[in-house]
């Protein structure tokens, strides 16, 4: 399945050190600076809406798809007001290219 883990910059070291003490999320796409407005407010890296999130996205097992989710929620008890947001996607059956 495809998972991707969105976050404010600010957490972004605590969610990649919570992955590995998972043991989880070995390899990834990350994307470093993603715009956009959530239900924690925009994230726009602009003079108005100065803060930027970050992007990781990662292909896996539905085991390592659950174990990721737990070492995000550990990060977000911590931070619950950096809008950290995981979303998981079925498997697609084949790569189009």
């Amino acid at each position: 399945m495809r998972i991707e883990v969105v976050a404010n910059h600010s957490v972004e070291e605590n969610i990649l050190e919570s992955l590995k003490a998972e043991g989880v999320a070995k390899f990834y796409t990350k994307y470093p600076s993603v715009f956009g407005v959530g239900s924690t407010g925009p994230r726009m890296g602009d003079a108005i809406w100065p803060e930027e999130n970050f992007a990781l996205v990662m292909w896996c097992e539905e085991d390592e798809a659950r174990g990721i989710a737990r070492a995000v929620s550990r990060v977000k008890e911590h931070f619950p007001d950096e809008g950290i947001k995981v979303f998981g996607l079925p498997p697609e059956p084949s790569p189009l290219v």
